[in-house]
């Protein structure tokens, strides 16, 4: 039974069955093991949000990991707008780091299901809802922590774009990032020459700084966005910024944005935007709207 079916299946069953019964049932959609695996509820979660507007999950094979996006692609040939999901579960407390990074809340995907665009593309980060491209082969922790932003990460993420782009004649781009999405949009920027603009959305764009400032281990193994700052200084960006954001300050901004005031016409196209009432996780979806539809451009 393929996951979908199963998923609906078992949805229905529940309605159905006592409780016991339904958990039986999800036991058999089970990765492993005989019981539920920790990323069929979270992938549930997924359809559960992407189902309602069309879009649909697809599989991508980028050596050296399978990578997961929900699609809605309503015309070949025309511009496309990616979002990328931030880091999902890495820990699971200050000092615990999880086992599985497939986040509980896909903020990146609710953001996805908000735009009215004519093709919409959402795309999970390495390890999150599948796993590498070698079957006999899990998935090393050290992609959702020290080497999140990983030279291979990025070139996978790349290869996807590169198969969305083939699969539906895409011309251009549209990056959108949530949290560490929003620092891999600018990795994968930095290296095509296809990308109309990019916003992020409370991203971490200088990851040495936010490591510091929390005082946690730097992110050893990975790409640093603010040194690709000046290299994608002439494309329209906004950085939106959660006013009652403790997580992803306004500082993690400021330096990238020093980085790329080196670069001619840099502040023409670099904007950011304080967005009131929104923290790191919360405030962005009854705004999501609203933020989509400001300018966007190289203008002061």
């Amino acid at each position: 039974m393929k996951m979908l079916d199963c998923y609906f299946f078992c949805k229905r069953r529940a309605v159905l069955a006592l409780l016991a019964s339904a958990g039986l049932c999800l036991g058999a959609c089970a990765i492993s093991g005989g019981s539920e695996s920790p990323t069929s509820g979270r992938l549930g979660t997924a359809y559960d949000i992407a189902a309602p507007v069309h879009m649909q999950r697809r599989n991508i094979a980028a050596s050296p990991f399978n990578l997961t996006v929900f699609e809605r692609v309503g015309t070949l040939g025309q511009e496309a707008t990616i979002y990328i999901e931030g880091d999902g579960l890495a820990w699971i407390s200050r000092r615990t780091p999880s086992f599985d990074p497939t986040p509980k809340r896909p903020t990146a995907l609710k953001l996805a299901a908000l735009d009215p665009s004519v093709n919409v593309i959402y795309m999970a980060r390495p390890c999150q809802y599948s796993k590498t491209t070698n079957p006999q082969e899990a998935c090393n922790r050290k992609y959702w922590m020290e080497a999140r932003f990983a030279p291979e990460a990025v070139a996978s993420m790349d290869k996807a774009i590169d198969d969305i782009k083939s699969r539906y004649h895409v011309p251009a781009f549209h990056l959108v990032g949530y949290s560490g999405g929003g620092g891999m949009t600018v990795l994968l920027a930095a290296q095509r020459d296809d990308i109309a603009s990019l916003r992020t959305v409370a991203g971490n764009l200088d990851h040495v700084v936010h490591s510091r400032m929390h005082k946690v281990s730097l992110l050893s193994d990975s790409l640093n966005p603010r040194d690709y700052a000046a290299r994608i200084a002439q494309i329209p960006q906004n950085h939106f910024i959660g006013a009652d954001d403790k997580n992803v300050t306004v500082s993690l901004y400021e330096s990238f944005s020093r980085a790329a005031a080196g670069m001619r016409r840099a502040s023409h196209c670099l904007h950011k935007t304080i967005v009131p009432n929104a923290t790191h996780e919360k405030g962005w979806e009854d705004q999501w709207s609203s933020l989509l539809a400001l300018p966007l451009g190289c203008h002061e």
